[in-house]
């Protein structure tokens, strides 16, 4: 995929508000407006930009009680423990990493209780043989 420095910074004004309408994001890169949107139309063509959601506000996301739950699994079992924790909605995003711990889930609850019994879940999980859990107390950046 080829990806320009402009088109890095039209990803990005993307990245802020998904809704912006392209004269503006025109405006703010030096683009003209159908050059922007020939762009847009090639990153989602390419691949690259896959779809659009929805970001949740500062006030609701404070509302909820995230941590992030570093798993170690048993052999052979990445695909069976993956599944399951896919089916736990509280379960935002599951990263593979590399060291001593296989995955990171992140997860958000209403409550420390909710919370707690999200990590029981996640460890008594077949295949899951040790978490460890940090309860996140602030974002300081996010992109």
């Amino acid at each position: 995929m080829q990806v320009s420095e402009k088109d890095r910074k039209l990803l990005a004004l993307l990245g802020e508000d998904a809704r912006m309408p392209v004269a503006t994001l025109a405006r703010r890169l030096g683009l003209s407006r159908t050059t922007v949107q020939a762009r847009i139309e090639r990153l989602e063509r390419q691949g690259v930009i896959a779809g659009y959601g929805v970001r949740l506000s500062d006030a609701y996301l404070s509302d909820l009680i995230r941590a992030h739950v570093l798993i170690t699994i048993a052999p052979k079992s990445l695909s069976a423990v993956t599944a399951e924790l896919n089916a736990i909605h509280e379960v935002t995003a599951l990263y593979s990493v590399n060291g001593p711990y296989d995955l990171i889930a992140i997860i958000a609850a209403p409550s420390i209780a909710d919370l707690d019994r999200l990590i029981d879940r996640i460890g008594e999980t077949d295949g899951v043989e040790r978490t460890l859990s940090s309860i996140i107390l602030s974002t300081r950046i996010a992109r």
